[in-house]
């Protein structure tokens, strides 16, 4: 009883004052039959190879490819983590509006990685210019570099558009 005679309230029940997380995508092993499951597993095989491929042109321009290695490492950590979250079941127990954060995540990755594609295509278009060395000129990109550089490009190019993909089914699943 409080001070003014009125029976005082028991505490909400914690279980039943949080809502339950909002995902439609199925958790468990069940993700990769989905087209989303199937495309982050294509965002991170290809997002991969930018970063293999990147790495393994000595990157000759720390300046443009350093992002492009930046984004690709990075949405290739954050793609493993978010179908791990899926595959093991997590995002049942993890109160949050999935749809939302699926759709915030590949927004954010896809603008990233189009900075990114933009950045290594520019790169590879260079592969004519002359620097002046202290005693002779040579080509910014040598032939093998120049042609890690087009295959860098096109993965990148690929990686893209299957963010773009994941975003178009966030989006649907976020804004039915």
């Amino acid at each position: 009883m409080s001070a003014g005679g009125a029976p005082v309230p028991p505490p909400p029940n914690p279980a039943m004052s949080f809502p339950a997380p909002r995902v439609t995508l199925p958790a468990g092993p069940d993700i990769l039959r989905t087209y989303s499951g199937a495309f982050v597993c294509l965002e991170i095989v290809f997002g991969g190879l930018v970063w293999i491929l990147v790495a393994s042109s000595n990157v000759p321009l720390p300046l443009l490819q350093g992002w492009v290695m930046f984004v690709s490492v990075t949405a290739f950590v954050c793609s493993l983590l978010f179908l791990g979250v899926f595959l093991s079941g997590m995002v049942t127990q993890i109160n949050a509006n999935w749809n939302f954060l699926d759709f915030a995540y590949h927004f954010t990755v896809f603008v990233f990685y189009f900075g990114a594609f933009l950045l290594e295509a520019a790169t590879t278009s260079l592969h004519d210019l002359r620097c002046n060395r202290t005693t002779t000129v040579e080509l910014l990109l040598s032939d093998n570099q120049y042609n890690i550089n087009v295959a860098a490009t096109i993965f990148a190019f690929v990686t893209t558009a299957c963010y773009g993909c994941s975003l178009g089914l966030a989006l649907r699943r976020w804004r039915p």
